[in-house]
């Protein structure tokens, strides 16, 4: 019945709709330059600084390989996708559909390999890394577009989100290496895993499960006591 109504309504409103549309469109065309260019003269300042509290702090910067490690390891078995992750100083957490036992177990392996060598597992395609950069390159190219051209244009925006999606994904691995993580993490230890229990619904079924994870992670010389809670 809602539906039923709505299309009534539009069906009702279509002649001026039709007669706005142009107007609504214009108004896009004209003032999103000004409201993108705000946004590309904020990114420059607030990106910067969030690299760099990263980069200046290394127990983020090596719980957040092991983080992306832990996810490439969890993902590479075909029976995972789309688990995300956020590195704290003293640990960090994995959200998704897992056991406890098999977040710490990949965990561990992904900090093995990691002090084994395999320092691509640092990198993963859908780090936050990637967003930041994809949007700080679209402010640097439009802010020289900007200053090239003289105008605040639609087409400037255009070009620089085509840039920064082409530039962005080929860059941020980099970026992850060299700033966002660290794969220096041979002092690392894992002490355990906490996790929170939600609700979830299965066939109907109201189930509590577990689906965020807190790995803990101590590096040698903490007092470290392994537990899994």
């Amino acid at each position: 019945m809602p539906f039923l109504l709505l299309l009534i309504l539009l069906l009702l409103f279509s002649p001026f709709l039709l007669v706005l549309l142009p107007f609504f469109l214009i108004g896009i065309l004209l003032f999103l330059p000004f409201g993108f260019s705000i946004q590309a003269f904020l990114t420059l300042v607030t990106v910067p600084v969030e690299f760099y509290k990263i980069a200046t702090n290394k127990r983020v910067r090596k719980n957040h390989a092991i983080e992306h490690a832990t996810i490439n390891v969890l993902e590479e078995t075909g029976r995972y996708s789309n688990l995300s992750g956020l590195s704290k100083e003293d640990g960090f957490f994995i959200r998704g559909p897992l056991e406890p036992v098999t977040v710490e177990r990949a965990a561990r392996v992904a900090l093995a390999r990691l002090k084994n060598g395999e320092t691509e597992l640092v990198v993963h395609k859908r780090c936050g890394t990637t967003m930041a950069t994809i949007n700080f390159i679209a402010a640097i190219t439009f802010i020289a577009l900007l200053l090239i051209t003289g105008y605040l244009s639609f087409l400037n925006v255009l070009l620089a989100l085509v840039v920064a999606t082409i530039l962005g994904p080929i860059l941020s691995p980099t970026v992850q290496k060299h700033i966002t993580t660290s794969s220096d993490v041979h002092d690392m230890e894992i002490v355990g895993v906490h996790w929170n229990l939600e609700p979830l619904r299965y066939w109907g079924v109201r189930v509590i499960y577990p689906t965020d994870f807190f790995v803990e992670t101590a590096q040698k010389g903490d007092y470290m006591e392994a537990e899994l809670i």
